[in-house]
């Protein structure tokens, strides 16, 4: 009792509202776009949407959602902490309860078409991916997950010797696998694959923010003067890291400086400027936390 009432002081209201949003945004995407042309979404909700169309018709969309997402959320609480899985319960739970009022209350038919993209597969494909993309990546920005399998990932991923990606991306091939073979066609699979790379792609968009910085490291012999260079220019600091060459044993720093990506060019024509010959590698950069001093 005395973990739980400590895991609830860690609660944010403002982190409850984001889960509530990508319930509902997630439940929008799914059920608009996706479950009326029979495209299935990555993870478990892919999952609940097959299991949907194979059992009886009391066996829905929402409580799969539900019933398949909850043990494995509650089975990564060691690992990922108490706010985590309440942050993701929570949001599960409001997507399955959307879901449920979409498909059963609202005054809009989602069992025989899109209400939006009608029968057009690419078009739900397309935007069901980025609506639910949309959701999972807010989820995953404010501290929680929408997804259970996303949980197991990182859990059993190392283990395995898989990266989280692959694992995600072996769950899925094998879930298109088994739908593709019971329904004996594979038009709906295969463009679930569209479905899967543009929600991937948003939930990184999301998740990591519009404006991704770049890291830039720069192997120089003149660390002083490329420094100098780039403060003077863009008016944040460097740091210089003592280096020696593998080849010719000699010393050498490393200048680590972190630009947007409208800096890149002006960055890369100083730094030759300064040192001709000095070899830059550019990274992307997901979130930059500063020290700010109190007064």
């Amino acid at each position: 009792m005395d973990t739980i009432r400590n895991g609830l002081k860690e609660i944010e209201f403002r982190k409850m509202v984001f889960m509530t949003m990508a319930g509902i945004i997630s439940a929008f995407g799914i059920t608009f776009f996706l479950s009326p042309v029979h495209l299935y979404d990555s993870g478990i909700a892919g999952t609940s949407l097959f299991l949907s169309q194979i059992t009886p018709s009391f066996m829905s969309l929402s409580l799969f959602l539900v019933i398949l997402n909850i043990p494995l959320l509650l089975y990564g609480y060691r690992k990922e902490g108490f706010a985590f899985t309440f942050y993701s319960i929570y949001a599960v739970i409001i997507y399955s309860v959307a879901a449920f009022l979409i498909e059963n209350v609202l005054p809009v038919d989602v069992h025989t078409c899109s209400p939006i993209a009608g029968t057009d597969i690419l078009l739900c494909a397309i935007f069901g991916g980025l609506i639910c993309g949309a959701g999972s990546g807010l989820a995953v920005r404010h501290g929680g997950a929408i997804d259970g399998v996303e949980v197991m990932a990182v859990i059993f991923a190392k283990s395995l010797n898989l990266t989280v990606g692959t694992f995600m991306m072996c769950y899925n091939v094998i879930l298109y696998l088994i739908c593709g073979l019971v329904f004996r066609s594979w038009i709906t699979p295969l463009y679930s694959i569209v479905t899967y790379y543009v929600a991937l792609n948003t939930i990184d968009f999301i998740a990591e923010g519009i404006d991704r910085s770049k890291a830039v490291m720069i192997i120089t012999d003149k660390a002083d003067l490329v420094s100098k260079a780039l403060i003077a220019e863009f008016g944040s600091g460097t740091t210089k890291i003592p280096a020696r060459g593998g080849f010719t044993n000699k010393e050498k720093h490393i200048v680590y400086f972190v630009v947007n990506r409208f800096q890149i060019a002006r960055m890369r024509t100083l730094v030759h400027k300064a040192d001709p010959r000095a070899f830059i590698t550019i990274s992307d950069v997901a979130d930059i936390y500063k020290y700010e001093p109190e007064d």
